[in-house]
């Protein structure tokens, strides 16, 4: 039953969905028009809100390029044969589709939890290593399975907003400040997400496709195995390109800071993982991968080789980030798009179905504001009065929020751009299992928010 219904929604996506970047601008026209219907603005205040330099279609700048970065970085490391062999070791223990299955999930989960910028493609890269070992294996859905691990990373240690929380956040003058012991590591937390885990896990393996429907990856989608340039050292510049001294001393520059940042964090009594950041991950990234290759030489073709895997995330993003000014954009009475949606919820909740509505309010505003701290920004004001009236402790409304940021990401191709990248596929490849990855996580996670308000409201 699941595998039928499974493939009516991929041979739906496949028909129905197109190319990510003209679902962004699909997208755009949907929200600038529902913008001016039901927040009553002029078509030019919209279009203002939109294309604005600094809060609108270039607000996600840095982003973009960290994000990029991740993606660049991270596959140029992939390319070394230190990390090649690591990834190999992992690869044995996929002897079957279904351990494959398994080994992804966990695998991607795993780093995700640590942090999202790994998590992001983490997954990808040993999917793909093991759809080069597997050639029985689904490659659409062992790329899918790899994403739905990512499915928690809210729940871990780089998640914004319980970490937003745990220093205090100021809201109408009022400070909401929750310790991460009762959000990142309260019990519920947890225990829903190696549910959640779990749940992938055997989400993913029944929707194993039967011999005749599966999509055995072509050897072009992988691509040829990367091999360093030889090179001779013919001329001084050459040298220079090839010298041991100068990579180096690179190496020592960019470790010697690395090693000074995160020892301040233990000088400060603080966990190293609070230090994993985009910009410091990128840096480990960046620096590892320079010391792996052995050469600047072979790391910049090794980078040349990576780039154009991120040409959806440049084109991309910055029509998210009109969207999102759209969303946010507010009339004269102070309403916008995302208010309406988390207003509309917050209407008919009780004390205990609340945190379950905010949660099913922030998966429908994730969709169109596809960032954790700028989800936060746009519900919390909302969100959080109201939990205070209705007497919901902070951490659950809070992480209530977290939850549905994570939870529709499954289905919003601004966050499965790098994995798709790295995995060389398309959006419409996956879409059709992340819509029953979707529909199983949304069960746990409005459980699991349940509970977590009935057990400790």
């Amino acid at each position: 039953m699941l595998k039928k219904f499974t493939n009516f929604c991929v041979k739906l996506v496949d028909k129905y969905l197109p190319d990510p970047f003209l679902f962004a601008i699909i997208l755009t026209f949907v929200v600038y028009v529902a913008a001016i219907v039901f927040t009553h603005q002029t078509p030019l205040e919209i279009l203002k809100a939109w294309g604005n330099f600094s809060d609108g279609f270039w607000n996600l700048l840095k982003f973009s390029m960290q994000t990029g970065c991740i993606v660049v970085f991270g596959s140029t490391l992939a390319k070394t044969q230190i990390f090649n062999k690591l990834v190999n070791r992992i690869v044995k223990y996929a002897t079957n589709n279904k351990r494959a299955i398994v080994l992804t999930v966990t695998f991607s989960a795993i780093f995700s939890w640590l942090n999202y910028g790994l998590g992001l493609i983490a997954g990808a890269l040993l999917a793909k290593a093991i759809a080069k070992k597997l050639k029985t294996i689904d490659y659409r859905l062992l790329i899918a399975s790899a994403y739905s691990g990512y499915i928690i990373w809210h729940q871990g240690l780089s998640g914004s907003i319980p970490l937003t929380i745990s220093t205090g956040f100021d809201i109408a003058g009022k400070t909401i400040k929750s310790d991460i012991t009762s959000t990142i590591f309260h019990p519920v937390n947890i225990i829903t997400a190696i549910v959640c885990i779990g749940t992938m896990c055997i989400i993913n393996i029944a929707m194993l496709p039967n011999e005749k429907d599966a999509v055995i990856v072509d050897s072009s989608v992988l691509g040829e195995e990367y091999r360093p340039k030889k090179y001779k050292i013919k001329t001084p510049a050459d040298r220079i390109e090839h010298s041991k001294i100068l990579w180096l001393l690179t190496c020592l520059l960019g470790w010697a800071y690395i090693f000074y940042y995160f020892g301040n964090y233990i000088a400060e009594g603080k966990s190293i993982l609070n230090g994993l950041g985009r910009d410091s991950v990128n840096m480990i990234l960046l620096f590892l991968g320079i010391l792996l290759h052995g050469n600047l030489k072979n790391y910049l073709d090794a980078l040349k080789d990576s780039v154009s895997s991120i040409v959806g995330v440049i084109l991309q993003y910055p029509f998210y980030a009109g969207i999102m000014a759209i969303m946010t954009c507010t009339n004269a009475e102070g309403i916008s798009l995302a208010s309406l949606i988390s207003n509309f919820f917050v209407n008919i909740s009780n004390q205990y179905t609340f945190p379950v509505f905010t949660f099913f309010s922030a998966g429908i505003v994730n969709f169109f504001v596809p960032s954790g701290g700028g989800q936060w920004s746009v519900q919390a004001p909302i969100v959080m009065n109201a939990a205070e009236y209705l007497k919901v402790p902070t951490n659950i409304a809070a992480m209530a929020i977290a939850w549905g940021d994570q939870w529709t990401n499954m289905i919003q191709p601004f966050w499965a751009l790098p994995a798709l990248a790295v995995a060389n596929l398309k959006a419409k490849d996956i879409m059709g299992f992340m819509c029953i990855i979707t529909i199983a996580s949304g069960i746990v996670f409005a459980i699991g928010i349940y509970l977590w308000a009935k057990l400790y409201s």
